[in-house]
């Protein structure tokens, strides 16, 4: 990424490569991005039995009105592919933690729905997930930098989630 060909036709996308500073802040983000949500995700199967996307799926299902989000709005909000989030919700219907059942308002929505057995779990896994996040992630940043970091990220997700390239 760093090294541009010397070739005449590579000058025309010399502004391409990342400078050093560049590639290593990217490289960081890297790491950061892809080890994060491994080590959540196996304190979260390992202390709970739950892995980060259900956990993040029953989190999201009690913050809703009457614990109830149509499985579109759900996958969005748990960053997961409809077809992805089916099996999941699959899981977790299984295990007595959910149920789904058609929209009343539009029968051609599905809709997830936590039970008591789900906002059980839930209750359960929250202190040592929230102690896990808090030992890797805040308390290892001054609030400014949390704060900045947060607006780092919402930054990045809205270029991600512009249609303009």
């Amino acid at each position: 990424m760093t090294t541009p060909d010397p070739s005449p036709q590579a000058d025309e996308h010399a502004d391409l490569w990342l400078a050093p500073a560049e590639l290593e802040s990217w490289m960081s983000v890297v790491r950061l991005i892809t080890r994060l949500p491994w080590a959540i995700d196996a304190q979260l199967i390992r202390d709970a039995d739950l892995s980060m996307v259900e956990y993040m799926a029953l989190a999201m299902l009690s913050e809703a009105p009457e614990r109830t989000l149509r499985m579109s709005v759900l996958a969005e909000r748990t960053s997961a592919s409809l077809s992805r989030l089916s099996h999941l919700v699959k899981r977790l219907e299984s295990r007595g933690y959910v149920r789904r059942e058609p929209d009343p308002a539009d029968g051609r929505f599905t809709n997830a729905i936590l039970l008591p057995a789900g906002m059980s779990k839930l209750e359960s896994a929250a202190p040592g997930h929230v102690a896990y996040v808090r030992h890797l992630v805040v308390d290892n940043l001054s609030s400014e930098r949390l704060r900045r970091l947060g607006q780092d990220a919402e930054r990045i997700l809205q270029r991600i989630d512009s249609p303009a390239r």
